[in-house]
């Protein structure tokens, strides 16, 4: 999906790539003993296996694991009209006699990384028999960041070694991919493809396709995004399921059995990982308490309720009882500190139309960041929310290439218009690299 914002036309795009982003429920840590021994083949792995189970009538889970491109922003009835859904009637018209479940796993305006700190407890957790894997577009097609790169490599690694399920991947455009020339530009696409290479999935390019659908004139740019650049309508989903089917086809007829070679083609960072929830962590400190999401939201891949098990929140105000009467008071919100170890380190929580902003410190050291040549020392996941006009994800990355043999101190301190109520929703803590591990203060 879109790097951002997404979903109405009348949106400014620009808006759109400023909202977009950089986990989750229960503490939980995995990793891998040797990220660079090879993880053997079996049975399960093979994209044959799949088919005969399903010919044979058998129950089977597929997972489509990605952005708003893979959820269907702007389709009609994402229900019905997405790429999720018209590869699932495909693949109920040539198996009549299995038993699907097909399963949504996507967030629109995430990635790779977010991707790693839910790959269990939104796709792994349902026992997948066949995961599509999205992410391509919203990690930037056109960069080759070492980072990202390394997050969805290790997705590829955990789903075909880990789980030992079957995988495909799946490179979506956004409009502007589509050209003369673009292809050659595409960074990500090719680093994507070699993964590909290396690991015995088959992809499902939709940007190729889209091309020569294009340049033969049997398709028209107009009527796959109808309504904005970012996300295609129905007709250009069901191209999408088109490149997602054909790459499942392909890899059956060609008896691909997906493996993991001896050694990453990027760093190992996210093969060990941890996504912590802040209320595992002991007492919160003043301002703070634990709490549900929300159950509305702007859109339904951001309803955080079907993502997040629960999360703290800081607020200015309390509610306070006296005499059978209820008002809202004052008080005082203490930083929230927790200790780590590990590469990388990111927040995972909600917005609002009621957040705030706040600021991080790093090992007793305020973090700052370059963003349109401006440095900035406060985050502000309440602009998201204006933006999408509701509630919503958010997902900060606080930093990268942290020394993973020491522990480090994170204190998130809010800054809250004290003029209006205001608050601050954190679910987990999520940690990757070396040991990958969050500690009480």
């Amino acid at each position: 999906m879109c790097p951002l914002v997404k979903k109405t036309s009348s949106m400014n795009f620009q808006t759109c790539l400023l909202l977009s982003v950089a986990t989750l429920t229960f503490s939980m840590q995995q990793s891998y003993a040797d990220s660079t021994s090879p993880t053997a083949s079996t049975p399960s792995t093979a994209l044959t296996r799949f088919d005969q189970r399903a010919k044979a009538g058998e129950r089977l889970n597929v997972v489509f694991f990605g952005a708003s491109l893979t959820w269907g922003s702007n389709a009609s009835d994402p229900q019905r009209t997405s790429y999720r859904a018209a590869v699932a009637r495909r693949f109920e018209a040539k198996y009549p006699k299995a038993h699907f479940r097909f399963i949504d796993a996507a967030i629109g305006g995430t990635g790779s990384q977010l991707g790693v700190f839910r790959l269990q407890r939104d796709v792994l957790n349902y026992h997948p028999d066949l995961v599509f894997l999205d992410f391509s577009a919203n990690d930037d097609i056109s960069t080759n960041d070492v980072e990202t790169l390394s997050s969805y490599e290790s997705l590829v690694r955990r789903v075909v070694g880990d789980a030992k399920c079957p995988l495909i991947q799946v490179i979506f455009p956004f409009r502007w991919n589509i050209g003369e020339g673009e292809m050659a530009k595409m960074k990500r696409r090719d680093a994507h493809l070699a993964i590909s290479r290396a690991y015995g999935t088959p992809v499902g390019d939709a940007i190729a396709l889209i091309n020569e659908r294009v340049q033969s004139g049997t398709a028209k740019l107009d009527v796959l995004w109808p309504l904005d650049p970012v996300h295609p309508g129905d007709e250009g989903y069901d191209v999408f399921a088109s490149a997602a089917w054909d790459a499942y086809q392909g890899g059956v007829a060609r008896k691909l059995v997906p493996h993991v070679p001896p050694k990453m083609l990027y760093n190992p960072t996210y093969l060990t990982w941890s996504r912590t929830r802040v209320s595992s962590l002991g007492t919160l400190p003043a301002g703070w308490r634990v709490g549900i999401p929300n159950r509305t939201s702007a859109y339904f891949d951001f309803l955080m309720s079907r993502w997040l098990d629960d999360e703290v929140i800081a607020s200015n105000r309390r509610a306070v009882t006296e005499v059978g009467k209820t008002q809202s008071v004052p008080q005082t919100v203490e930083r929230l500190k927790v200790r780590f170890r590990g590469t990388m380190v990111m927040l995972l929580g909600e917005t609002s139309l009621q957040t705030g902003k706040y600021r991080a410190y790093l090992d007793g050291k305020l973090v700052q960041r370059t963003q349109d040549r401006k440095t900035l020392t406060e985050y502000d996941p309440g602009a998201f929310g204006k933006a999408i006009n509701g509630n919503g994800h958010h997902v900060q990355v606080i930093a990268t290439g942290l020394n993973p043999s020491v522990d480090h101190t994170l204190e998130i301190e809010p800054l809250f218009d004290e003029s209006k109520e205001q608050e601050l929703r954190i679910e987990s803590i999520c940690v990757a690299g070396g040991a990958a591990t969050v500690f009480k203060p």
